[in-house]
């Protein structure tokens, strides 16, 4: 079982809670959805992201890489009536793409857990449909200590890094902009938002 899996059931913090009302506000200053029909988010945990903007988008699919973050999205979409929501098991490290397409697929705080960046930004470019958006919030490039060196993962990313890996898959009109001050054990991390267009 994963961390991921292990920590699922106590995930749903206030202070995520307060995190995604204002990452959701970013996304839509700069995110048109008027004609999304399908979206994707990727690494979806418990869904958190995808609840606050479950007004905006007409079908959603949640998915993760944990069992454990997937049954506790069921059952917050059981209790909530949530019916334009489904959930994935999903691995795009080791699954190659599925043929669902979709119009938005976006994710948050997942992209510095994946080892090698690149292949996955083409995984997303992939699935989408032509015209569809891609929207990336993640970490600004830190020092390291925001998981600390007990966790091998990126330490954040550089925006032009980003931005040109971007162009290289094959997206277009690339924008970064602020999004987010995280504050953890009193340091404070920015996060960006990302949008890309196929």
């Amino acid at each position: 079982m994963s961390d991921f899996d292990n920590r699922a059931k106590t995930w749903d913090t206030q202070q995520k809670l307060d995190r995604v009302k204002s990452i959701a506000a970013c996304m839509r200053d700069n995110v048109d959805f008027s004609d999304v029909q399908i979206a994707l988010e990727y690494g979806c945990g418990t869904g958190l992201l995808s609840f606050e903007l479950s007004d905006d988008l007409p079908r959603v699919v949640l998915a993760d890489s944990s069992p454990g973050m997937l049954e506790v999205a069921k059952t917050k979409i059981a209790e909530t009536g949530a019916a334009h929501f489904h959930t994935e098991l999903l691995d795009l490290t080791t699954t190659p793409p599925a043929e669902q397409s979709y119009d938005l697929i976006y994710t948050l705080l997942t992209l510095h857990h994946i080892p090698d960046t690149q292949p996955i930004l083409g995984a997303f470019h992939e699935m989408l449909n032509s015209g569809g958006t891609l929207v990336i919030v993640d970490l600004d490039a830190e020092d390291g200590s925001f998981h600390g060196p007990h966790i091998d993962v990126h330490h954040g990313f550089d925006r032009n890094a980003i931005k040109q890996m971007l162009l290289e898959v094959g997206f277009n009109r690339v924008n970064i902009t602020n999004c987010y001050q995280l504050t953890r054990e009193c340091r404070n991390y920015s996060l960006f938002l990302a949008s890309a267009e196929k």
